[in-house]
């Protein structure tokens, strides 16, 4: 057996993908550049997918600031065995926080939740008001999405540092800019991030990143700087479906990853691909 099929005698978690009914509006971040992921995407759309490429399940994470997107997806859960879990969206600068997390406590696929914290200013992380929430979230057992762009590593490392007890995860490596070869800063912050053991890593969002013609090699310097730092128990794979669509198809993603690792051992692919994501999110 080659180490190529060895990583698919398992079945596969997909971390990290996402569900819309497309509107124009609210969804303006989807740019005209973007055109192909200007449409629906469903269970149905993703379920032949995840057939071919021997994913057996995922987590749907929000894409839109509201509760409704964290209802959608809790309802999509509901009726799609393969979504294992949800990572929502509520407002945890809220004043009743705590009780629509009592609320969201009674949805046993509800498994954290994200906020687009890229979009926000400097600061936001750290802010008093969020941070009361991440010691709610902490409180009710709820895991953490942080969805940031280099510059905002900093403040990322100062909220994990003084919330040790709560599951963190950092979305997409922190997004450095690769089409750019952006690395010396994003190295220096990721590894004072990955110093803190209730943090994890999504390998995600990667092709999106990089050059419209990229190689597979583009993302190597990235994963070996990743795994050096988090190990191969604090990493799991994600698809970032269908926002992926726009660099890669589902099955050029996933190559990326099943290439670089094919030199590690089944135990390390198995978490990588498949326990690793299991256990963070309790699924």
């Amino acid at each position: 057996m080659t180490e190529t099929e060895n990583i698919k005698s398992f079945s596969i978690i997909d971390s990290h993908q996402h569900f819309w009914n497309y509107n124009p509006v609210r969804d303006d971040w989807i740019t005209d550049e973007m055109k192909i992921i200007q449409r629906n995407f469903l269970p149905n759309d993703l379920a032949p997918v995840y057939k071919q490429n021997n994913v057996a399940g995922c987590v749907a994470v929000q894409a839109d600031q509201s509760e409704t997107e964290t209802e959608f997806l809790l309802s999509l859960a509901n009726d799609h065995d393969f979504i294992l879990g949800v990572v929502g969206w509520v407002d945890l600068r809220s004043d009743s926080l705590e009780g629509r997390l009592q609320y969201f406590g009674s949805f046993k696929k509800l498994k954290g939740f994200r906020h687009i914290a890229q979009s926000e200013q400097n600061g936001f992380l750290i802010s008093q008001k969020f941070e009361r929430g991440i010691e709610f979230l902490t409180a009710h057992n709820f895991t953490y999405d942080i969805l940031i762009y280099p510059h905002q590593l900093q403040d990322a490392i100062a909220l994990v540092r003084k919330h040790p007890q709560q599951k963190f995860v950092v979305d997409h490596l922190a997004k450095p800019v690769i089409r750019e070869k952006e690395f010396d800063s994003w190295a220096m912050n990721i590894k004072n991030l990955a110093v803190q053991p209730n943090v994890y890593c999504k390998l995600s969002g990667m092709t999106t990143e990089a050059k419209k013609e990229w190689t597979n090699e583009d993302f190597r310097a990235y994963l070996d700087f990743a795994i050096n730092q988090f190990g191969t128990s604090r990493v799991m794979y994600g698809s970032d479906w269908p926002v992926c669509l726009v660099a890669a198809t589902y099955r050029q993603q996933l190559n990326i990853i099943e290439e670089y690792f094919k030199p590690f051992s089944e135990s390390e692919k198995h978490l990588i691909m498949n326990e690793n994501a299991v256990r963070f999110y309790n699924l």
